[in-house]
């Protein structure tokens, strides 16, 4: 099998709403990281994480904050047949993905989010 994965470039924190102001004031006036311009219309915040991307999203209905991680694949086909081999659990449901968008969501044994997406995409 030549499927590769590589990590992504984005790491986006789902965040309740009774914490994001004070998570987005803790990147941004505590640690000081610097801030991405919004683009597209997504006013969620974003700030240079070294080579990464940091995502706060406010997502109602959480308890908790999450980590969800991107992966990047070479060949989306194979990476799908390859991780359902695994035993790797989809979890398309967990949130729309843009239109296209040649991705798609598992999570790892241990309930961490991952958008799998082609190389192709980024």
């Amino acid at each position: 099998m030549d499927v590769e994965f590589q990590p992504g470039r984005n790491i986006a924190m789902k965040i309740p709403p009774h914490e994001h102001q004070n998570t987005v004031r803790f990147y941004r006036d505590v640690l000081r990281f610097t801030e991405m311009p919004a683009t597209g219309g997504d006013d969620t915040p974003r700030f240079e994480f070294g080579d990464k991307v940091l995502w706060l999203d406010k997502v109602p209905g959480l308890s908790q904050a999450e980590i969800w991680l991107e992966v990047i694949t070479n060949d989306i086909g194979e990476a799908a047949e390859y991780l359902k081999e695994q035993d790797c659990h989809r979890r398309d449901e967990i949130e729309p993905l843009p239109e296209g968008l040649k991705a798609f969501w598992i999570s790892s044994p241990s309930n961490i989010i991952h958008l799998v997406a082609s190389s192709d995409d980024t």
